[in-house]
């Protein structure tokens, strides 16, 4: 086994580990999801003044625009997820939902993508595949029979339709960061998890995931 791949699996049985406990334990929620935010945005920014390097004025209104939104838009999400966690339970099944859809998403697309590979899905990404996109969607269709006690006021194909939505959210937001790396000239967002690169890097899909999921779901 190489030291990569050690190193891989050791973080990837961190971030389960700390999944766990942000969802057993309400002040490990607040603490991580605050963090985790902060360290996404610094990601995110790092990357956008490394795609708008120049100095005057258009660029630093730009670099200003990318920064407050991206700022804004976190801080929405950490404050609804904190929120969800504490006050509605319904609204806890959908985050949890949404978070594992992302979670199905991103490992459908690598096993599938990696066995059956194929035609490439789009210039931004050349690792991604057709193949591993529609991987992805089914990957993610595995969760329906587990949720659906939890989901009894909606019909199975309104489940399926959302699930595959979410999916969709979810595989968008790893191409909008798979596109900014590629303008920034960068492999990963950052290299604080060994193994898997930033934050960022491994949310990707969440971030878009989770707001579209509790968006359809309490529509």
């Amino acid at each position: 086994m190489s030291l990569e791949l050690k190193k891989r699996i050791i973080t990837s049985l961190f971030l389960l580990t700390l999944l766990f406990l942000m969802f057993s334990y309400s002040f490990i929620m607040i603490i991580s999801s605050i963090v985790i935010g902060l360290i996404s945005w610094i990601e995110f920014y790092a990357l956008i003044s490394k795609i708008v390097k120049k100095d005057d004025v258009k660029s630093q209104i730009l670099r200003f625009l990318y920064k407050s939104f991206s700022l804004f838009y976190l801080s929405i999400l950490v404050f609804l997820v904190i929120s969800i966690k504490l006050i509605s339970l319904n609204l806890y099944f959908v985050l949890i939902y949404s978070l594992l859809v992302a979670i199905m998403s991103d490992i459908g697309g690598l096993v599938v993508g990696k066995i059956f590979k194929g035609k490439k899905l789009s210039k931004i990404s050349p690792n991604k595949t057709l193949s591993g996109s529609l991987g992805s969607f089914i990957f993610s269709l595995f969760l329906v029979p587990f949720f659906l006690e939890y989901f009894n006021d909606y019909n199975i194909l309104i489940i399926i339709l959302f699930t595959l939505t979410i999916s969709f959210a979810s595989q968008l937001g790893d191409l909008f960061i798979s596109l900014l790396k590629r303008k920034a000239k960068v492999k990963d967002t950052s290299d604080i998890l060994p193994g898997h690169g930033g934050i960022l890097d491994r949310i990707d899909g969440i971030i878009f995931a989770i707001p579209v999921g509790l968006l359809i779901f309490s529509i």
